[in-house]
């Protein structure tokens, strides 16, 4: 059993940045990947940046946010950060942390095994 907890979502200008953290406990030792994904309403679930190594520390980013975002964490197993500069309106979103048992996970939802509850974030122009 894994629990995440996202939190630091609100209201924000164009320009103006965030900071979303993702919390996890439980068990989790067993977890090996960990991941952002977003969802606007009425469109579909969206990959947004993952860790690609607990070692060094690696990021990948989608190209959407590349540039703006940076995935990070104090822990990067079970603690993970996304600090989202430069925001703009088609950033809003609710965003959902997401982490997975398996390593090198990819990029579709469907792969990862546990969801936090996600936290609104919402850009205004």
């Amino acid at each position: 059993q894994v629990q995440l907890v996202e939190s630091g979502g609100g209201l924000v200008q164009a320009g103006g940045s965030l900071r979303l953290s993702c919390a996890a406990s439980g068990r989790t030792f067993s977890l090996n990947s960990m991941a952002w994904f977003r969802q606007a309403p009425g469109e579909e679930r969206e990959f947004v940046g993952k860790i690609t190594s607990l070692v060094s520390g690696g990021t990948y980013v989608a190209d959407s946010v590349k540039g703006r975002f940076t995935i990070s964490g104090d822990n990067a197993k079970n603690t993970l950060l996304l600090q989202m500069n430069s925001l703009k309106p088609e950033d809003t979103a609710v965003y959902f942390c997401a982490a997975g048992r398996r390593s090198g996970l990819g990029y579709g939802a469907a792969v990862y095994d546990y969801w936090g509850q996600g936290t609104q974030v919402t850009v205004s122009s």
